[in-house]
Formats: structure tokens, C-alpha cells, sequence
């Protein structure tokens, strides 16, 4: 009873008083090593609270204190059902009581009493932002349940944090042997685009300096940043000299690019660039078929496109196959929803789908649903085999925790995640025209004998891609993809033959 006196008697001259009678901290030492540490708790609080109601995938998720000694290989965390001891190296440097099942609060407040003493011994996490240190104690204690799950810290507080956010003027380009810039991309709509600059510019001048005496970095410094710098650029083209300003400017890519390819090489195709499945990408793809209803083909470009939404994905699969499944979403290991899209196809135009290892999510259901409808030909290279779609669980201080804990199967039920789905036609094995030339007449002539390794369950997927690697030439595969799906366009039995493998 004299021990217990002391104590309050202690607190009392002193003016330490803890938040709450179980709490770690007091209210009078709200800051420590940088961080509120009332306000972190209560985001690690929240976090663990809504991650506890998030399916996945069959996993059961506990709150698993353990997992924060992932952040360094010198901590050892030993969480029994009365104590949670952090060990670094051989001494123990905290030793708290484990809070009851349940008790997010307490799970909050003793996840960052372990930050600060984890930041303490180890620099990198000690430097560390508020948002990066987040993003590190979230992604250990995420670790072995979704490897890909992240933090996304609050756009507003990431602002006040650092001020910045990358922009660019919006083009780019290529040094030549000179020393000068010449300019061979353009982003439709940036700054670049506005002022009238064109593949094939080059620059000569950055503010009055040479571009030949200006180092990569000093050159990329004007190209991006983290402000709204300006700079004055000279330029030549064919027209002559031109003195250009640009201002660097956040930049918004459409989900989805059309070109109409009208002119007789091309036969009247339709060429549709996909960046991401959403209901925008749908959007605009719906209304170029409607644009364009009599187009001999198309090629659906998709080796770039990635997605997470399961419904708007079955909205733009519905445009070509009507009301077919698209995919089958699994968010825990006894259940599977079937995605079917409502209405009919707008479109029976011959499809030629492009993929690449790039492409990834829900962007993989879309290829799957493609081949296995019969309704195109895969052309390209395997998938990433990363078909995970996101449950994005938002959080009390404006940030949130993107989860990919659901798994996409193909609308038969074939498994994608890990695998991917693989090409009828790859791209990387008829890189020459002499290639293309004897790909096509054996196909004609029904000698054809390519494995459709779509049909085999049990097949070593690291084989097969090493069999069709990757392009890394991006210029070769644009004239590579562009090519070839413009012969299987343009010659029905060629398409039928490849569409029926």
C-alpha cells in the first residue's frame, strides 16, 4: 500500500499522468523520436481492427505482434498470451504485457512503444517519414498474408509532409550524337502536347545552356521534378527554330487510347490500348465500337493493362463476348463467385489480343475470357500471373491499406495467380520476317503443331516463359505486335485456323 502511494504521490508532483490507466504513454509526452505517439496508435489501432474483418483467401489473419521483428534481422519478438518481449541481439530491450484479444487500442499503443524501440537501434527506420515508416511496419506485419498489400498514406498528409508531388513537361526522348535531345514521345495532353512539340523535335537549348554541355541529371531535372518549375526550350524542326516555355505539370494517362486504322494497308482495323480495366476504359472502348461498327478487326492491346475491379472488367469483357463468365473471384478457400457481365456483345469483329508479362489483375481474366470463348487469338508472351484484385480498406487519418487478398481464376476455374495465361501465337519466337513468313504458310498448311500449354494444369510455367521470353526491345515489339496482328486479320483462314487451336 506504501509502494502504491508513493507511486501516485509521484505522478502527482511530477505532473505524469498516463492517457489511461493501461496506457504505454502519458499525456504530457505526446511527441517521442518525431512521432505523435497518440496518433500513431490510434492508426495502428485502426488498422488492426480493419484488417480483422478482411477476407483472405482462406487465411485466418491474427494480430500477430511477432511479425514486427521482420523490420531487422537483429529483433526477436516473443509474444506468449501474458507478455510481448523484444530481444536485440542477446538483450532484451522491452518486455510489455500482451493486451486481450480484441483490444485494438492496446494493440496500437504497443505496436509503437516496438516502433520506438526498434527506431532507436536501427537507423534506416529512425530516418524514416512518418509515411515510410507506416509503409515499413505495415508491410512486415502484412508479411506471409499478402505479400503485395501496402499503406497508402494520405495524399493531403503526404503534402504536408514534404510538399511534393512529381510532375513532368511530358515528353520524351533520346540523346543523339551530338549531345542534343531529340524528342520521340509525346504524352497527349501534358505540356509538351499543348506547345505544340513534336516526335522528331530536338532540343538544342535549356535556359540559355547548351543541351550538349547539360549532364543526364541536369537534363532530367528540367523534365521532371518535384515542383512546377518553367523552363525556356529551344527547339528545331523541319520549320525551323522555335523558343518554347514549359511548365511542369501533374499528368492524368486515359485509361484507354483508340487509332482507327482506315488507310487499305490496314484493311479498316480498330486499335484499342488498354492502360487499366475500369468502367472509363469501358466507357471509351463502347463508344469507338459504336464509332466504328463496321471495322474488318481489332487488336486489343493489352499488354500494359493491369486492373482490380471484377465488375468493371466484366463490363468490358461483356462488350465482345455478351453474357458469358468472365472470371471466378476467390476471397476465402471454400468460396468462389462467378463474374458474368449482363447483356450482349456489341461487337463480332475478329480479335486480336496482345500480352505480355506486363500485363496483370483482372487484365489476365479478360485475355482468359478471350480464349476460352474462341472469340480471339492470344498473341504476345505469357502473363504476369499476378491475378490479384484489391479490397482497398480506408482508414481513420485519410490513408488506407490497399489488400490484394482475392484471387482471380478464369471463368472455367482455371487457375491464373502464379501461372498466367500463355499465348497461341509468341511473339518472341518469330522476331525475323523469314520467322513470321514460315510461321504463317504453316499454319495455312495445317503444320501448326504448337503446344497450347492453356490445356495442361501441371506444366512448368518457368519452362514456358523461358521458351517464350520477353521482349525487351520495346520498339521491336510495337512493330513486332503490329504486324503480325495485322496478317491475322487480314487473312480469315490464317485467324480461323490460329482462333480454333
Amino acid at each position: 500500500m506504501r509502494i502504491a502511494k508513493f507511486w501516485v504521490f509521484l505522478f502527482l508532483i511530477l505532473g505524469v499522468v498516463p492517457c489511461r490507466a493501461d496506457s504505454l504513454f502519458f499525456e504530457d509526452e505526446p511527441v517521442q523520436d518525431g512521432l505523435n505517439v497518440f496518433d500513431v496508435s490510434a492508426t495502428f489501432a485502426d488498422i488492426y481492427q480493419k484488417l480483422d474483418s478482411v477476407k483472405w483467401g482462406g487465411k485466418n489473419i491474427n494480430v500477430a505482434i511477432e511479425s514486427l521483428e521482420k523490420l531487422n534481422p537483429n529483433a526477436h519478438i516473443a509474444a506468449t498470451d501474458e507478455r510481448v518481449v523484444l530481444v536485440w541481439k542477446d538483450a532484451i530491450i522491452a518486455n510489455y504485457p500482451r493486451p486481450e484479444p480484441g483490444d485494438w487500442n492496446g494493440f496500437g499503443e504497443i505496436t509503437t512503444a516496438l516502433v520506438l524501440k526498434l527506431r532507436a537501434n536501427d537507423v534506416a527506420l529512425h530516418n524514416a517519414s512518418e509515411s515510410q515508416m507506416y509503409q515499413m511496419v505495415v508491410d512486415s506485419l502484412m508479411r506471409g498474408i499478402d505479400e503485395n498489400g501496402r499503406y497508402i498514406y494520405s495524399r493531403q498528409a503526404e503534402i504536408n509532409e514534404d510538399g511534393r508531388i512529381l510532375t513532368s513537361v511530358g515528353l520524351e526522348g533520346v540523346r543523339d550524337s551530338r549531345g542534343n535531345y531529340r524528342v520521340d514521345g509525346i504524352y497527349k495532353g501534358s505540356p509538351a502536347d499543348i506547345a505544340g512539340i513534336r516526335e522528331g523535335d530536338l532540343i538544342v537549348e535549356i535556359n540559355g545552356v547548351a543541351v550538349a554541355d547539360m549532364s543526364d541529371a541536369d537534363l532530367s531535372g528540367v523534365m521532371s521534378g518535384f515542383n512546377s518549375g518553367t523552363a525556356k526550350i529551344k527547339l528545331l524542326n523541319p520549320a525551323g527554330e522555335k523558343d518554347v516555355v514549359l511548365r511542369r505539370a501533374t499528368i492524368v494517362l486515359a485509361d484507354a487510347d483508340i487509332v482507327h486504322r482506315s488507310d487499305p494497308e490496314f484493311g479498316g482495323l480498330l486499335e484499342i490500348v488498354v492502360h487499366r480495366i475500369t468502367d472509363n476504359a469501358t466507357q471509351i472502348v463502347n463508344e469507338a465500337l459504336a464509332k466504328y461498327p463496321d471495322v474488318s478487326g481489332i487488336i486489343l492491346d493489352l499488354r500494359a493493362a493491369t486492373g482490380d475491379d471484377e465488375r468493371a472488367a466484366a463490363k468490358f469483357a461483356g462488350l465482345f463476348v455478351g453474357a458469358r463468365p468472365v472470371m471466378r473471384i476467390v476471397e476465402t478457400a471454400m468460396d468462389e463467385v462467378e463474374v458474368i457481365p449482363g447483356g450482349s456483345a456489341v461487337t463480332d469483329a475478329p480479335v486480336v489480343v496482345l500480352m505480355s508479362n506486363m500485363t496483370r489483375g483482372t487484365a489476365e481474366a479478360i485475355v482468359a475470357t478471350f480464349y476460352e470463348n474462341e472469340r480471339g487469338v492470344l498473341v504476345g508472351t505469357p502473363t504476369a500471373g499476378s491475378a490479384r484484385i484489391a479490397s482497398r480498406v480506408n482508414l481513420e487519418n485519410g490513408g488506407a491499406l490497399e489488400l490484394l487478398n482475392k484471387a482471380i481464376k478464369t471463368g472455367s476455374g482455371r487457375v491464373i495467380d502464379g501461372r498466367g495465361i500463355f499465348p497461341i501465337v509468341c511473339l518472341s519466337n518469330i522476331r525475323s520476317v523469314n520467322q513470321q513468313n514460315a510461321f504463317f504458310l504453316n499454319v495455312i498448311n495445317n503444320d501448326f503443331n504448337s503446344k497450347d500449354f492453356n490445356q495442361e494444369p501441371d506444366v512448368d510455367v518457368d519452362a514456358i516463359r523461358r521458351g517464350c521470353p520477353v521482349i525487351t526491345s520495346g520498339a521491336d515489339e510495337d512493330a513486332l505486335s503490329t504486324a503480325v496482328a495485322v496478317k491475322i486479320l487480314t487473312d480469315e483462314k490464317v485467324y480461323n485456323k490460329l482462333v480454333a487451336e
